[in-house]
This record gives structure tokens, sequence and C-alpha cells, in this order.
């Protein structure tokens, strides 16, 4: 079975549609595709279809949905080589418990997400910014919109789609990086300029659009960029941007842009932590670049 969540929610079983069209359905088979080849429990299902707060038919509706989803399967496993040898429970498991959905070899493309975005990483940490900022490209280029953007997601579901949320943030940050280390500012103009107006407080992107515009001689515009994010979040949090990020606007506000390209290319490469806390890690790090 071959299942993409990084966008609409999508499984085939012999290339053959089996995602189910109702909401719950849908439901059941995002949660157990998001944790395929592993046991969801039946506590787990149910508390994602109905919260803390279940019906007294839950069990028996929940068992309703998982023949649904056997039915589709089967449909599609008789129309293909292993018909009769392999059935829908063979493929959604019961277990005690809970249920499996085994992909016997097929491809979830959040996990291939993870593999290129780990080949990425590997590369920044040995310098080789050419094959990272291509392998997180890659990585990134599997993403079709927001994770499950088409599943009325329950609380599990909601916090296995911002774990995967802040995993391409982290590779969008880590792509950039690269790109700025290959001479790429110019380049990264244009995307940086929409991620901050969809991002507007996240430090680390904030950071790489002023040094993209310092070092593309946009001094003016660089400074303007944390003034932007500055009041944003005044207004917002009641919080002034971290120090190290301060430093960065202090250090371009002095320094000349076009001594910056060399000394940021001898800067080590640091990868960010997971998810969006790691953003004032990676603008002390932009600091040091531009001081």
């Amino acid at each position: 079975m071959d299942i993409d969540v990084l966008g609409a929610l999508a499984a085939h079983e012999n290339g053959i549609s089996v995602t189910p069209t109702a909401p719950k359905p849908r439901r059941v088979l995002a949660l157990l595709a998001l944790h395929a080849d592993h046991m969801v429990s039946v506590a787990a299902l149910t508390e994602e279809l109905w919260g803390a707060n279940p019906p007294r038919s839950a069990r028996t509706t929940l068992q309703t949905y998982v023949l649904q989803l056997r039915d589709l399967i089967g449909a599609a496993l008789a129309r293909g080589e292993d018909a009769g040898t392999v059935t829908a429970k063979d493929v959604l498991v019961t277990l005690p418990g809970g249920y499996r959905l085994d992909l016997r070899g097929g491809r979830l493309d959040f996990r291939e997400f993870e593999r290129r975005a780990g080949e990425g990483y590997r590369a920044m940490d040995a310098g080789d910014h050419s094959s990272a900022a291509k392998r997180l490209g890659e990585a990134l280029s599997l993403w079709n919109g927001g994770a499950l953007a088409d599943v009325q997601a329950g609380d599990r579901i909601a916090l296995e789609v911002k774990r995967m949320e802040e995993a391409r943030l982290c590779a969008l940050d880590q792509r950039i990086e690269a790109d700025l280390r290959l001479g790429r500012h110019r380049e990264l103009l244009s995307e940086l300029t929409v991620l901050v107006n969809q991002y507007r407080m996240h430090e680390s992107l904030h950071g790489q659009f002023m040094l993209a515009l310092h070092r593309s001689g946009r001094r003016g515009e660089a400074l303007s960029v944390y003034q932007r994010l500055h009041t944003t979040m005044v207004q917002e949090l009641g919080l002034e941007p971290s120090p190290v990020l301060s430093r960065l606007q202090r250090s371009i506000l002095t320094a000349h842009p076009e001594t910056q390209v060399g000394a940021l290319a001898e800067v080590p490469a640091r990868r960010p932590a997971r998810g969006v806390t790691g953003a004032p890690a990676r603008a002390g790090h932009l600091a040091a670049h531009a001081s």
C-alpha cells in the first residue's frame, strides 16, 4: 500500500484508491497510516474520533469504520496479482487492543521525506552544501500542501500534523542555509519574502531574509525586516526579538555587505533543533555570520 499524507490524504492498493470519502473513516485511515506497520490502540482511535466523551456505541462504530476500510482494500486486492493469497485482514490487521495497517513494502511519503531530509542533514554536517541543498529540496518537493489538509483532525491527528509541519520547517530552514552558503542569496529573496509573511514571528526565517538582503546590497531593507519583526513581536507577544537576532541587526547596521560573502562561507553549519523552537539558536548562528 502507498499512502500520501503530505497534502491531501491518499491511499492506494495495487494502484487503486482505497481512501474513504466519509470524514470519520478517513480519520481512522489517517491515524493508522501515520503509525503504519505499528499497532494503534482502540483507545487512541476512539479518542481521535470522539474526544474525551465517546458514545456508548463507540467500539461498535469503530468496528464498522474498520470494516468499511477493509471492503475498499479487499476490492483493490481482488484486482491485483495477490488476489486470493492476501486478504484485507492481512493488510488491516486486528490485534489484541487495536489495529495495525501493514504497508507490505509500500510507501508512506512522510517517511520518504524524513529519509531524504536526513541525507540532507548529514551532507550539511559534512560541509557538502550543494548535496545538502539538493537532498533537502527533494525532501520538501514531496509536500503538496499542508499535511492531511483534507482530514477533519481530532486531537491526536492534529498533534501529528504539527509534528510533520515542524519537521518541514526544520528542513526548509536548513535548505535555505545551504543555499545561502552557496551564494544564492538573490535567488532566495522572493521565497523568503513569502515565508516571512507566512511565519510572521519565525526568527530564523527573518534572520535568513535579513542576511539575503544584506548580502544583496540592500541593507536598508534588511534593517526594515528586523523592525517589522520587532513591532509584531512586541504588539502580539509583549516580547522583543532574541538577543542574538538583535546582534544580527546591529552587525548589519555597522557592517559592509560586500565583505560578508567569504566570512559566511567559513562558518561551520549548525543543524537547528527539531521544530520551530530551534529558531533562536539559528538566529544566533546568523548573527555570527554577519558580525
